[in-house]
């Protein structure tokens, strides 16, 4: 099938359909020097509590006209507290004490002055780290890409070597995809339907929080849970 890519914003301990797509391609590229979009993916995300989802959320301060790679964190008091809650409502969970150790360096140990080094931080640990996957990464900053939205992101394509490229389901509102025919790149969206469940704290359960969840909660077997059930 060729070299197969994913390009993604980087997002703050995403969900498991985030690394379901790395899992899926050969090179992921963080796609950071675009927009940064407030209370959106890039600087929160929800873990269950017992009265309902909770958001774990970076300040950032104001950033309006900024991208996301130019995104400073103005105070670190926010790690301590993150991992705080974390260790409140996950401590009980089977593998929490497994990932401890990882974590707090990242939590604890280290001092984020920026918002996309930590998120590819956490993508990068959580994929290598303990999922063990063999994809590349790359960051689209790295690349000269003239155009905008459809046009720059095939540059960027092309300038990876993709044969395929694999999105999120929300680009088909927007991507122009014939413009992926006429470069001869293969267009496929990712179909996040049919997750199975796993024992999970706080019922009803939830797909949608950080995949930490599901790691603390299954351990080794959370590919199991992403993508080994389809087979």
């Amino acid at each position: 099938m060729g070299k197969k890519v994913a390009i993604l914003q980087s997002n703050y301990i995403p969900w498991k359909g985030y690394f379901d797509i790395i899992h899926s391609v050969d090179l992921f590229v963080f796609y950071d020097d675009v927009q940064f979009t407030k209370n959106d993916w890039r600087n929160r995300n929800k873990i269950k509590t017992p009265n309902r989802s909770q958001w774990l959320t970076i300040p950032t301060g104001y950033h309006n006209d900024q991208l996301i790679n130019e995104v400073t964190l103005p105070s670190k008091d926010w790690q301590e507290k993150h991992w705080k809650t974390l260790t409140q409502y996950y401590v009980r969970a089977p593998y929490f004490k497994t990932y401890e150790p990882l974590l707090r360096k990242i939590y604890l140990e280290a001092e984020w002055k920026f918002l996309s080094p930590l998120n590819q931080s956490l993508i990068r640990l959580i994929s290598k780290d303990i999922l063990g996957l063999p994809t590349e990464f790359a960051q689209s900053s790295d690349f000269e890409l003239p155009g905008k939205k459809t046009e720059r992101l095939i540059e960027l394509l092309k300038k990876c070597g993709a044969d395929y490229y694999l999105s999120g389901p929300a680009a088909k509102d927007y991507l122009k995809e014939e413009a992926f025919e006429q470069e001869g790149i293969r267009l496929e969206y990712k179909d996040y339907s049919g997750y199975p469940e796993y024992p999970q704290f706080y019922p009803p359960f939830e797909h949608s929080v950080t995949i930490l969840d599901l790691l603390f909660h299954t351990g080794p077997k959370a590919s199991d849970y992403i993508w080994g059930w389809r087979n």
